[in-house]
């Protein structure tokens, strides 16, 4: 035993995870009308009788969303199948007509899996098509409906196509966890079904947690923690249900099979309602729909649509930047971000027109990762020149980053940035002049560097570049001091 509590680790409990992933589609419009599918527009404007349920209205199915569903399933490997659309019954403001139209026991997408970057594997067990739901926003102290002084309804994502993932019971840890949702937000990024983006809900998990005595074969009573809207959040929700169920166990207690909401700001789980069961729903066939059963050629548009998937971008990104050796683990978590980002097609494109991908996978990680926007508006070519001119000395890496930034803000060619600021490479001997000064200027930090104060290295290179107007290159002026600093 190693305590109790959230947060706690025990080597005689084993935590079992499943996650259900909805993923809105990045479809024009709803999945059964033709209203805009859009995040932030004004509440309530992007409506009409369809997704508002009114008296009359018929639904039509979106074969965009369709498509993009089927990209999805071929991605995961799952089998495409003739499918077919339940009404899900419920009543709660969220949904005017009082039902969600969604797939039961005929889904589209069956089967399948995804493969982790540690090795691991996680199954799915299904990938089907269904509508969101509306918005509520319950205002008071709690935020939540219990002490709520009234509730907001925003109708706009009522009717958004979603595809919902459900995995297999297959993860055993918050750390799998948040791998598996990283992969997999990869996946459908690459196939373009989905923008990925959890802060805005266009991904959002349902993540399902019990416990059991390690080695048991069967499962425990399972807690579902609905809409964890952040990597952040998922990885404690399943730490902190984990270790509540624990410490609920080994004081005889019983854990009740219920949907939990996760309070971010208190860091637990608290009890929204009993589980449902599907019986509880009141399943039955959408009359207003005929089945859906996509042909050869239809499914084979599709797969054709789906793209080389984030383990292979990162095999072929690897392939480029360590050809000759394994590559290091700065280069490794380079390559993730590059891939997940989207920024790969870059990197290569500037490998293939001469520039060292090396160099052009530590700009993309860094400085276009950090204005994403931007960064996917930029030319490859520019890019690639710029990478080129950073590497054959015409500018310092810290002339490099600015005419990157200019770049970034206003587009343009490197060159002639680089021309407008005035950056030029330094001369040896202009160089080797601005490090002797420096040095001369501060003998009692050279003696210091001298008798082997490596750190001071940092504070001579600092004072070359203030010297040299950012001019110098910080690798030639670390050669520099070497090159006067005494054998022992």
């Amino acid at each position: 035993m190693t305590g109790s509590g959230p947060g706690r680790v025990d080597r005689a409990w084993e935590t079992v995870v499943g996650l259900e992933v909805h993923c809105e589609l990045r479809t024009e419009t709803k999945l059964f009308c033709a209203c805009k599918n859009a995040f932030g527009d004004e509440p309530n404007t992007n409506v009409c009788p369809v997704c508002l349920g009114l008296p009359g209205s018929l639904p039509v199915l979106n074969a965009f969303a369709v498509e993009l569903a089927m990209r999805i399933g071929t991605a995961l490997g799952c089998e495409v199948r003739r499918s077919s659309f339940h009404r899900k019954n419920y009543f709660y403001p969220d949904m005017p007509k009082d039902y969600q139209i969604s797939q039961y026991d005929e889904p589209i997408n069956v089967g399948g899996g995804l493969d982790l970057p540690d090795g691991s594997r996680v199954g799915i067990v299904r990938a089907h098509i269904e509508e969101d739901t509306g918005k509520t926003v319950h205002q008071g102290e709690s935020g939540r409906i219990h002490g709520a002084d009234y509730a907001l309804v925003d109708y706009n994502r009522a009717g958004v196509p979603l595809v919902e993932i459900v995995s297999e019971p297959d993860i055993r840890s918050a750390t799998q966890a948040r791998a598996y949702v990283t992969e997999l937000r990869a996946v459908l990024v690459a196939t373009g079904a989905s923008d990925g983006r959890m802060e805005e809900g266009s991904l959002r998990v349902d993540a399902n947690v019990s416990v059991r005595p390690r080695g048991a074969t069967a499962y425990g009573t399972r807690c579902e923690i609905k809409n964890l809207n952040s990597l952040r959040s998922l990885g404690r929700a399943i730490e902190h249900e984990a270790a509540r169920q624990i410490a609920l166990l080994e004081a005889a207690g019983t854990v009740v099979q219920e949907t939990r909401h996760w309070d971010e700001e208190a860091g637990r789980t608290v009890p929204l309602r009993s589980k449902e069961e599907a019986f509880d729903y009141r399943y039955f066939p959408e009359p207003d729909l005929v089945p859906l059963v996509p042909d050869a050629d239809w499914q084979a548009r599709a797969a054709g649509d789906v793209g080389l998937l984030p383990a292979a971008r990162r095999a072929r990104l690897v392939e480029l930047v360590a050809a000759s050796a394994a590559p290091t683990p700065q280069q490794t978590d380079q390559v993730h971000v590059v891939v997940a980002q989207g920024l790969d097609e870059l990197v290569v494109a500037a490998a293939r027109a001469g520039a060292p991908a090396e160099l052009a996978l530590v700009r993309a990680a860094n400085e276009l990762a950090a204005n994403l926007d931007a960064a996917l508006r930029i030319e490859a070519g520019a890019f690639a020149s710029l990478v080129t001119m950073e590497s054959e000395g015409a500018l310092t890496p810290t002339q490099s980053k600015a005419v990157l930034a200019e770049m970034l803000a206003a587009g343009g060619d490197p060159a002639a940035i680089a021309a407008a600021k005035g950056f030029e490479a330094l001369s040896e001997d202009s160089l080797s002049g601005a490090v002797r000064e420096v040095v001369e200027a501060h003998p009692d930090e050279w003696a210091r560097f001298v008798a082997g104060e490596e750190k001071l290295a940092g504070f001579f290179t600092g004072h070359v570049m203030r010297a040299t107007g950012g001019k110098a290159d910080g690798k030639a002026v670390a050669a520099e001091l070497r090159r006067l600093r005494p054998s022992p």
